[in-house]
């Protein structure tokens, strides 16, 4: 298999949330990918998200419903660990559809809504940090 080359940043999708060009962080430091979710809450074996940020006009969704999600610990750069949520959905690179595990995270205060580490990268990209957009630029030109 041809493993596609990513910038540090680019825009994707997530057709299960209808979220459509959101700007994403390529992020090879990081294990866990993590998606800024402005509001959550647990009911009925169910969790409620809303995929909200005032500085990403795109990145805007209604409630969502997911039956099943998981909890898992997310240690931080710093060392300070967080046990966050976990959800299964699908994000389109270079076309492609692929399963991806998100922890859900408030992101207000970072520059990307979503940041893809490489527990989701391994065995499918290379990264190549003076490029952006590779993803996005091919779907233009199509």
């Amino acid at each position: 298999m041809t493993k596609k080359v990513l910038g540090r940043v680019d825009k994707v999708n997530f057709p299960e949330l209808k979220l459509n060009n959101i700007d994403v962080k390529i992020d090879t430091g990081a294990y866990t990918s993590a998606i800024h979710c402005s509001k959550i809450r647990e009911e009925d074996g169910k969790l409620y998200c809303i995929f909200e940020s005032k500085g990403h006009p795109n990145f805007k969704s209604e409630e969502i419903a997911f039956n099943t999600y998981t909890y898992t610990d997310v240690k931080s750069s710093n060392g300070h660990k967080e046990n966050r949520y976990k959800i299964k959905t699908t994000v389109v690179f270079f076309g492609k559809s692929y399963k991806i595990n998100l922890t859900l995270s408030t992101r207000d205060d970072m520059r990307f809504p979503v940041l893809i580490g490489r527990q989701f990268l391994k065995h499918k990209f290379l990264i190549d940090v003076d490029i952006e957009n590779q993803s996005f630029k091919q779907n233009i030109i199509k």
